[in-house]
């Protein structure tokens, strides 16, 4: 939404899209929210990823040792109960398990003598420690082996009655199959989560950045002249916070913004009765300057160098004061940027001044007020004088290429001062500018305001004007004014 100068801004309708379009900018508010809430929505998916793998892996594996044991107890049962009717013949209690019992791997250790059940899966892919412990400690045990390329459980019972061992391998091979299905879940659960952590994050990093791209948008506003803008007040109890300071700054900065320009409009009238008193006692004086001593000579020309200068500033106060109330009216019409800029010059403080124009700048039109136009250039053939060693120059040129149409002007005034330094050439059109710049410029004379009454007039004609080196080099100011132009029909 866009912050209206008649209206509250709202804190709950505003879209970030509106402020964000700088993406050259580093990490921000927004994006480091989203970040936390990606980071944060992936390592707690991995977190209970990690744990939900690792608890159902202790399950299936646990569950299916349990079985492996149990399975293995009976077929050791049924092997003693074998190896009873018959102890002399081991391989009888094997074909047995196989057969009537469906017993897929056993291996019988009988009479130092084995007999598999199963080939590939003979005493040699038992591990030694698991075959000294069951044959030689008696006591049943379990270990995971590997045979060709298979996970397996061993499971060993000792046949102690008929002084033999019994074995057998179960396959992990359902259980890695469960396991990978396991995992694939849990990655896919991972992905998920964090897509939506993402979607949360964005979601509320826009909720969170609202506010202060209400506060922006609003400051922005009253950057721009609108004091008048606020932000609407919010129900929230933190963004009322920054709402009412907000509101309370502005209209604290309205108030002295108002009496400011009041303060300069209210001396600016005051001041001018007596002026033009002052400056009618001076006209008389000079009337009678030959009956004066050479002194008092002196002393009026001072005095009536003065009363000017001090009728100028006036001027200037007044017109910085119709700018800041927003009473400036502009009378607008076409007019031929050539003519008027010849006869701004005409009649400047310079008449003499140079003018150069390019062919096609002869014959462009702009639309512009002609009186306050004509200040514009009056002001800078000013400035040239009094801060650039006199001695001023003008070009008109086109902005445009050759074969296109001309759709700007640029109206250059240069001098042959000491130049403006790059730190200094945005200050140079504030009001009262006269620190540094005006030193190096090297005159007292003015307040400090025409530059600013230049850039005034220009932003009001949707033009810009800035301040640069001369083109060819030689010491000085370039100032150069752009105004929207189009060529004269023929």
């Amino acid at each position: 939404m866009t912050v209206a100068a008649a209206g509250p801004a709202s804190l709950d309708d505003f879209s970030p899209a509106s402020f964000g379009s700088s993406t050259r900018r580093k990490w921000g508010l927004r994006r480091r929210i989203l970040l936390i809430f990606t980071l944060g929505a992936l390592m707690l998916s991995l977190f209970l990823a990690f744990v939900t793998y690792g608890f159902a892996r202790s399950s299936v594996v646990q569950q299916r040792d349990n079985d492996a044991r149990t399975a293995a107890r009976r077929s050791a049962s049924i092997v003693v109960g074998a190896l009873r009717s018959n102890p002399t013949n081991a391989q009888q209690a094997m074909t047995r398990l196989v057969e009537d019992f469906g017993v897929q791997r056993p291996l019988i250790w009988y009479n130092d003598q084995w007999a598999p059940g199963r080939t590939g899966y003979d005493w040699p892919q038992l591990p030694q420690k698991l075959v000294d412990r069951v044959i030689d400690d008696g006591i049943a045990s379990r270990m995971v082996v590997t045979v060709e390329e298979e996970p397996n459980i061993v499971v060993g019972y000792p046949l102690t009655a008929n002084d033999g061992a019994y074995f057998e391998f179960f396959s992990l091979e359902e259980v890695d199959n469960t396991l990978q299905s396991v995992r694939l879940s849990l990655v896919l659960g991972t992905m998920i989560t964090t897509a939506l952590g993402v979607l949360a994050g964005s979601f509320a990093a826009r909720r969170a950045v609202r506010p202060v791209g209400v506060a922006a948008q609003a400051a922005k506003a009253i950057a721009g002249g609108r004091l008048d803008t606020r932000i609407e007040p919010t129900e929230d109890p933190d963004l009322s916070v920054l709402a009412n300071s907000f509101n309370d700054m502005a209209a604290a900065l309205q108030s002295r913004i108002e009496r400011d320009a009041r303060f300069a409009s209210d001396v600016s009238h005051e001041l001018r009765s007596p002026l033009m008193t002052l400056s009618a006692s001076v006209e008389v004086m000079d009337a009678r300057r030959d009956e004066m001593p050479e002194r008092a000579r002196a002393a009026l020309d001072l005095l009536k160098s003065d009363v000017v200068r001090f009728q100028g500033l006036v001027e200037d106060l007044l017109e910085i004061s119709r700018f800041d109330a927003g009473a400036v009216r502009l009378h607008m019409e076409e007019l031929i940027a050539a003519e008027l800029i010849r006869q701004a010059v005409a009649v400047s403080s310079m008449p003499h001044t140079p003018i150069t124009v390019s062919p096609r700048a002869e014959v462009v039109l702009i639309n512009g007020d002609r009186r306050r136009l004509a200040r514009v250039v009056a002001n800078l053939i000013d400035n040239a004088r009094l801060h650039g060693g006199g001695g001023p120059e003008i070009s008109i040129s086109e902005v445009d290429p050759a074969g296109e149409p001309v759709s700007a002007i640029q109206i250059a005034v240069e001098d042959h001062g000491a130049g403006v330094p790059e730190s200094e050439r945005s200050l140079i059109f504030e009001r009262f500018a006269r620190g540094g710049v005006a030193g190096r410029r090297a005159s007292s004379d003015g307040a400090g305001l025409g530059l600013a009454l230049v850039d005034e007039h220009v932003r009001l004609h949707d033009g810009r004007v800035w301040v640069e080196s001369r083109l060819d080099g030689e010491p000085g100011a370039r100032f150069v004014i752009e105004l929207a132009a189009e060529e004269l029909e023929a």
